[in-house]
């Protein structure tokens, strides 16, 4: 009777190392391509793109789930560098960053990416979020407001849904099985159906034949990557209906960019809904899938430009003593479009209205 039990017991040990074995190669391949900072609870990985001395805000670029700051880097985030100072990150236990605490939920995240930009001495950055990335950006702007200068999300998670979209729904396991599953058949799933789930998460748009090592793909096969995508998933049911309940209290500039043919999330729940709850938000829509940044990076980096340089003008550029006062209170402009009923309350774009006020301040 013990030797069915043995023979079990060895498969479990087996499946273990192959997993524990292919973790080690996904990194071998996919390497820490900058350094690493602490905050409480993480030890952060991040690359550091463009010149610091750079005019105008940085831009710091905050990935999703079952990815990693080669999202950005594969197609996006040089052509950004040219001119910008870019700061790309691997959220607490993604990537190449290690927790050293307990697994945070999306507040927890919102202050952990709060003190790394306060460490590495940046003022009002802004803050670009992908997917998970998004609802964590709008986390960090509820939580400490005065740390973003903006926010610019792109195919953000932002509202409650149901269930997840269908290829994280092998996910959702109770915590209890989570170690099992991940140390066992989660590795060995990830290298079978690796290139289908991609597929799926990309669709419309093709997956680029470099995904696995210059996207940063092969990171996902991996038993860590498992546990904490099901941490995540099953975590956002609780923490995303009491920040969606907050989002009335943001005042940064939030913008938000979808692809029409979004297969993972909505974009009419999570973006035209979400500009209705934020007070000055816009919606852009284009063609495409989920995978903006990698996919369609022409249209990404344009979108992410006018977003960093409304963002600028308002706070880097030099404030002239006598604004009109016509430009100040002028009626909303029908080329705003995407606000939310809520933002139309005003009659100008968020940025502005602080700018204005800035200008109040400084010529008292």
């Amino acid at each position: 009777m013990l030797i069915p039990f043995g023979l079990a017991g060895v498969g479990v040990l087996g499946l273990a190392g192959w997993s524990a074995w292919v973790g080690r190669k996904a990194e071998e391949m996919v390497p820490p391509d900058g350094r690493f900072v602490d905050v409480d609870g993480a030890r952060m990985h991040i690359v550091e793109l463009g010149p610091k001395d750079a005019a105008g805000p940085a831009i710091v670029m905050i990935h999703g789930v079952m990815a990693q700051l080669r999202n950005f880097s594969h197609s996006l985030a040089g052509r950004l560098a040219k001119d910008h100072r870019v700061i790309l990150v691997d959220r607490p236990g993604w990537g190449h960053s290690r927790l050293t605490g307990p697994r945070p939920d999306l507040v927890r995240q919102g202050r952990m990416i709060a003190a790394l930009i306060e460490t590495l001495g940046l003022e009002k950055p802004l803050v670009v979020g992908h997917s998970m990335g998004g609802v964590v950006s709008l986390a960090l702007a509820v939580e400490r407001p005065e740390v973003p200068g903006a926010l610019a999300l792109i195919a953000p998670l932002t509202q409650m849904v149901e269930q997840p979209p269908a290829m994280f729904r092998g996910m959702l396991v109770p915590p209890v099985l989570r170690a099992p599953i991940a140390w066992t058949i989660a590795v060995p799933m990830a290298v079978a159906f690796g290139k289908r789930g991609a597929e799926a998460v990309f669709a419309p748009d093709p997956v680029p034949a470099d995904f696995t090592i210059a996207g940063g793909g092969a990171l996902a096969a991996r038993s860590a990557a498992y546990e904490m995508g099901s941490f995540e998933i099953r975590m956002a049911e609780q923490a995303v209906p009491p920040l969606v309940a907050r989002y009335g209290e943001i005042r940064v500039p939030v913008s938000i960019l979808y692809g029409r043919q979004d297969n993972v999330l909505d974009p009419a729940l999570h973006g035209e809904r979400t500009v209705a709850e934020i007070a000055g938000a816009r919606l852009t829509l284009v063609e495409g899938g989920h995978m903006l940044p990698l996919a369609h990076p022409d249209e990404t980096e344009a979108w992410l430009r006018g977003c960093w340089r409304r963002w600028a003008e308002a706070f880097s550029s030099p404030l002239p003593k006598s604004p009109s006062p016509f430009r100040r209170f002028a009626a909303p402009s029908l080329s705003h479009k995407g606000r939310g009923s809520i933002g139309a309350q005003f009659p100008l774009p968020l940025w502005e209205r602080e700018g204005a006020r800035r200008r109040r301040r400084w010529e008292g």
